[in-house]
């Protein structure tokens, strides 16, 4: 298993530098425009929460990508954040060399 050296952009990063600066659009303004609380959207964007598969959609719709794009950059970081905030997994040996033998 091969797992990624750097830490994935979280997708809160993305939206903020990618959309939000170039776009000069307030959190406030895209809070309104994907019909999300200020405070949803903030915790994305300041990386204290996760893009859910329902924001994924809104977000594809406003920025005219895919919700796969948002989903992946989540599911990116999230799988970096666990496989580096524990060695536990790496115990667990695997099912086919255990049976294969």
């Amino acid at each position: 298993m091969n797992i990624m050296k750097r830490k994935p952009t979280h997708p809160g990063q993305i939206i903020k530098e990618d959309y939000l600066e170039p776009l000069s659009i307030t959190i406030t303004e895209l809070s309104n425009i994907l019909g999300v609380s200020r405070k949803t959207l903030s915790k994305i964007i300041n990386e204290r929460a996760a893009v859910t598969p329902e924001m994924a959609l809104k977000l594809s719709r406003a920025f005219d990508t895919s919700p796969e794009f948002w989903i992946n950059l989540q599911r990116n970081y999230d799988l970096w954040q666990a496989a580096n905030s524990s060695e536990e997994w790496r115990k667990i040996d695997p099912v086919v060399e255990t049976f294969a033998a």
